[in-house]
Order: C-alpha cells, then structure tokens, then sequence
C-alpha cells in the first residue's frame, strides 16, 4: 500500500530538474499514506515517476519504488494477493530470477512478459499503478476491477499529463487550478460526492473502476477492462446448492488471500453478520489467534460491544475494545476534516478508528464492507423491489399522481415523503428512476433554492444508470436485486465508502483490505437469482453458504449503524466549526447564501426541516473548499 505520482510530457515544466522537483512535491503530500520510503524516477524525456511506500510485504529497501526493469518503470499502489502463483507461472515460463519477495516485481515481469491484457486478468487485488512501457514508449494508467484504490489525473493546457493517488497531491502541483466544477456542484449536494469520472474540482477527473489510460506521444485512449455485469453473465449457471458451495469456498480463498503479509495486520469486528463472517473464516485459517479491533460505547443504545465480543470469543480471538466517548470522537473531528482528500459527510468514523488500530501496532486491517452491497442488506433493495412492483401506477393520469404526493408530503411532512411524492410525479417505477432518489440528501427543487440559476442541474448519478439499465446492456440481463446492487457497487459504496475507507485510512498509514470485493465473489454474487439472496431475510444466500458459521441471533439481530450525537454536537460543541464551513459556502459566487443562512438559522434554532447530516454535508463542503482555496 503506497501512495504513487507522476507526470507524462514535460512540456508543463521549465525543464526535467523542475518537473522531478514538483513531482518530488507530489509524492511529499503522500507521506502520511507511505511513510516508509520514496523515490523519483525519470526517462529524461517524456515520464516522471513518483513513489510513497508503506511497507507491506517484503518490507526491504530493494522493493522501493519506482521499480526499473530494463527500461520499462512501474508506480504500484495496492496489493496483488495471488502474486506468489503469479511467481510461480513467471519463473517456469520465461525464466526471470527474482531479486524481490514482493508483488511489485511480479507485476513489472508479467506486464513485459504476458502483456497487459493477460496480466490484467491474472491479477487478484486491489490496486492503481502505473506503467510506463519503453517499448512502446507509452504510459498506462490502471485501475482496480472494483475502484478500491483511486486514480486521480489532469491534463494541462500544454498537453502533460499529470496523475496521483489524492486529488491534493495534483494541487501540490502548483500546475491545476483550484476551479470548482460547476458542472459537478449539483451531484456534490445530491449524494455528497461526485460520482467518476468528474471531481468536485474542474478539470481533475478520477478514473472509473475498471479502466485504464494509455498516453502515446498526444494520444490518449481511455479503455474499460472490466465490468461487472459482464462478468455475471459469464459465470457458468449452478444448482443452489452449488452455488452455495462456491460462495463459502470463494469467500474463504479471498480471506486466505489477504492474510498474506510481512507485517501484523487484524480485522475490523463490529459483531454484525460481514465482519463476523469474515473473521470467522480467518479464524479457520489461522494458527495464532487473529487480532480483532471494535469499538465500544458506555451507552447502551449506541454499543455494539456486546456483541463483537461474543464474536471474538466464539473464534477466539486476541481481541481489542477501542472504547470511546462521544468527546474522545469528537476531539478528533479536526483532524479527520483536515485528512479530506474529496469532501465527504460519511467518513470521520473511519478516521477515527483507523486511527484507533493503527495506535495498535497493525498495518493491515481486514474489513467487512462490500458484504451488504452483494447480498442485499440495506433496505434500499426491499424498498426497490416493492417501488418496482408499483408499475400499475404509471397507468393514472400524471396530475392525479402528483396530486397524491402533494397530499402524502401534507399528511407526513419529510424528506421521505418529499422522496415517494417524486416518484410518484415520474413515469417509471424501474431501478434506474427510484435507486438515485434514495441516496439523495437534497432533491432538485432544494438545489434551484441552493444554488444561481446559471450552475447546471445535473445528475450524472441517475444519467450513468439510465445508460447502465438500458435495453441490450449486460446489466439489465441481471435479477432485479443484482441491478439495484450494480447501482450500489458503482455509486454509493464506490464512491462514498471506498473512497472514504481509504482517504481515513491512509491517513494513518493502515491498509485496508476488502475481501467480500473479491471479483470472482462479486460476479457469482450478481449472477445469483433473487429467491436465492432475500426469500424471507435480508443476505440469506451469505448466511447459508456460512452453513452454521454465524449462530442465529448474530443473524437476526436488527442492524446498528456507527451513531454519535451530531445533532447536538451542531449546535454546541461543532457549531462554530458549522458555522464556518456555511460562511465559507456562502461566500462562493455560485451559492444563493440568503437560502443557505435560512437552512442554517432554522437548523441551529431547532427546527425540523433540516436533519443534522444534510446540513453537516454543508458544512463539511464549505470547510474543504475554503482549506484548499477552491472558488
């Protein structure tokens, strides 16, 4: 895990001496991600290089990077976690003698050797990297199959090409303008994120999951070399029980994979059915007691305690309380706003435990994200299905529709209620129209309120799914639950808790690795049929593969979330921290601010209208522009 930077074209730069010194700047914002190493690599003509290391596996200086072979020079941030096989099929068919004991290297040899296409589909990992190939004398940058890792790039108007793994790491630059998107502000206010390949800054565009960049001389071609919904359709067809066979034995091989390190590393145990299930199958796989990391609350109504240690207990594990209180939380709230990379309402905790493990002596962190998003645990694919099966309703008259919603938002006030009003104003019932709505924070007549009539009313969120969902696309020759949960993979948790899981993270040089992510996991997940995901309960295909590895009442128990006093903390301890993020959003030229003063007076005055999390997504935005001088 690293952290990696680098520029193509040095028409940008006054000369190579000051494009190594400014990408040698880039890598330096990195530090806190690769604290372990770095180094700056150049042909002396057309590629910079640059490289932060965290030192995972074969933690020696020979694996430093960049890593030079021949002339060809590779940039890896990730991990490839079949990258001992891959070592044993390079030295048997092309004979190279490894000098390293990492994945790196056999990344390097089996782009030179095997070729980008066939090296791609080897892989098993999460990562972004890039290639510089002498060869062709062409510039790869590439991303991992599900976006877990992320890649950040800008062209200049002289024609270099800059990319880095942190959207601040280019500002470090000095080379892009600190420009707002306007196109981008309607998505960032939506769903608190702008969704690839847009960023919230102009011009800094973030390379979807699955894709790659080949610079050649002038030319840039943008490719994709994986997609999801393909490789569902590919998965050979299985009896249930088949299938439940190759999702305990897929997921079990993912867990051995991502144990593999030269360092210590753990699991994140919340005591919910991902976390459990995936320190349950480290437990078989490990001879030492696995380390596991919660954290607990002396409150009752917020502590997951009780059960992660009843977990950590059935496995057996060396496991460790993170106890907090809501102060200790929210004493670290500046920070974790300072370690923004992208603003985000949904990450401090994240922060805030990384931290916790890392102050543990651990690397490397197993997490159970990616479990709810397969198998169908939020309540987004219920509601889906029953909004999907009010199809009869586009048979009234639209007036009458809107006629209904006007009276539901009247006789139950609520964004909820403004939301089902929407959807009964459309004209369709299908993922791709109500999936957007229910992950929006703000609607479209909030946002005619918010912002100047000439910022664009854009949302690419429900654009992009029109166009994944349409007629004749892979994705829509899925179950209906594996379509809402494409839309899960590639909006909310793609771009708001990957991204957040790594920004946070990194942030204190921990690794974080994802085994339910596995790609041939998440294939046999989205080709599995409805009946099999959610007869009754929410992820019965997980609980059953499991056969017997979670006890019952794990099962069954309602679902907490990571809950802290926000309300409250809004209007006391963080209203001053509120109150200038919303002064700094106010004073954006693209920001009606007599709307956004309204919002905050009815807020911090206790009225209803605005719950705490759409008014902190304000604020968290107003901070990160106003700390990165963005306008």
């Amino acid at each position: 895990m690293c952290g990696i930077a680098g520029a193509h074209g040095l028409e940008s730069f006054q000369g190579l001496e000051d494009a190594q010194e400014r990408i040698q700047k880039m890598t330096g914002s990195l530090s806190h991600g690769g604290p372990d190493a770095e180094g700056v690599w150049t042909d002396r003509e057309k590629v910079v290089l640059g490289h932060r290391r965290l030192s995972i596996l074969d933690t020696g200086s020979g694996a430093n990077q960049p890593l030079v072979l021949a002339q060809d020079a590779l940039v890896f941030n990730g991990e490839v976690y079949n990258y001992l096989e891959l070592r044993q099929e390079l030295e048997a068919s092309c004979g190279h003698a490894f000098v390293t004991q990492g994945d790196t290297e056999v990344v390097l040899v089996a782009l030179r050797h095997w070729g980008l296409d066939r090296t791609l589909a080897q892989l098993n990992g999460m990562f972004a990297f890039g290639w510089w190939s002498a060869d062709s004398e062409s510039l790869f940058l590439v991303r991992d199959r599900m976006g877990i890792k992320p890649l950040y790039w800008h062209q200049t108007p002289k024609g270099t090409v800059l990319f880095a793994s942190e959207v601040r790491t280019l500002l470090a630059s000095e080379l892009v303008p600190r420009n707002v998107d306007r196109e981008a502000l309607s998505e960032q206010l939506m769903y608190g994120t702008v969704h690839a390949p847009r960023t919230v800054i102009d011009g800094v565009q973030l390379m979807p999951p699955g894709s790659l960049l080949k610079i050649q001389g002038a030319e840039l071609h943008e490719a994709t070399w994986w997609d999801p919904a393909q490789a569902a359709q590919a998965v050979p067809g299985m009896s249930h029980g088949e299938r439940l066979t190759y999702v305990r034995d897929t997921l079990s091989d993912s867990v051995g994979l991502r144990m593999r390190s030269d360092v210590s590393y753990g699991a994140f145990l919340s005591g919910g059915i991902d976390s459990s299930a995936v320190v349950g199958l480290m437990s078989q796989r490990s001879a030492q007691p696995v380390s596991t990391f919660s954290v607990v609350f002396d409150d009752a109504a917020l502590d997951e305690g009780p059960w992660s240690r009843a977990m950590a207990q059935k496995f057996g594990t060396h496991h460790h309380e993170i106890r907090l209180t809501p102060s200790d939380f929210l004493d670290q709230v500046p920070d974790g706003l300072a370690a923004m990379d992208h603003p985000s309402p949904d990450g401090l905790n994240t922060y805030v435990v990384s931290g916790a493990t890392r102050s543990a002596g651990v690397k490397v962190a197993l997490s159970g994200l990616g479990g709810d998003e397969l198998f169908a645990g939020y309540p987004v694919f219920e509601r889906s299905a029953r909004l999907a099966r009010l199809n009869w309703l586009g048979a009234w008259p639209p007036g009458l529709r809107k006629m209904v919603g006007k009276a539901y938002c009247a006789w139950k006030p609520g964004m909820t209620s403004r939301k089902m009003a929407e959807v009964l104003g459309g004209h369709y019932f299908d993922v791709a129209h109500t999936y957007p709505l229910s992950r929006q924070m703000f609607l479209h007549a909030d946002l005619q309120r918010m912002l100047k009539p000439n910022v664009p009313l854009n949302n690419a969120l429900f654009q992009w799914l029109v166009k994944a969902l349409a007629p004749g696309t892979a994705a829509l020759g899925l179950p209906f639950l594996s379509q809402v949960s494409i839309a899960e993979l590639r909006t909310y948790m793609g771009h708001t808790l990957l991204r957040d899981a790594d920004q946070f993270s990194m942030a204190h040089a921990l690794e974080v690795r994802v085994p339910f992510l596995d790609h041939r996991l998440v294939a046999a997940a989205l080709a599995a049929p409805d009946v099999d995901k959610y007869p009754t309960t929410p992820k019965r295909l997980l609980v059953d593969a499991l056969d017997g590895l979670l006890p019952e009442d794990l099962v069954n128990r309602p679902k907490m979330g990571f809950v802290m006093p926000w309300e409250a903390w809004m209007r006391g301890e963080l209203q001053q921290t509120c109150s200038q993020g919303w002064a700094a959003l106010k004073d954006q030229a693209w920001v009606n601010g007599d709307e956004i003063g309204r919002m905050e007076t009815a807020f911090v005055s206790g009225r209803p209208e605005w719950s705490w999390s759409r008014m902190w997504s304000l604020a968290v935005l107003g901070d990160y522009l106003e700390r990165h001088g963005l306008h």
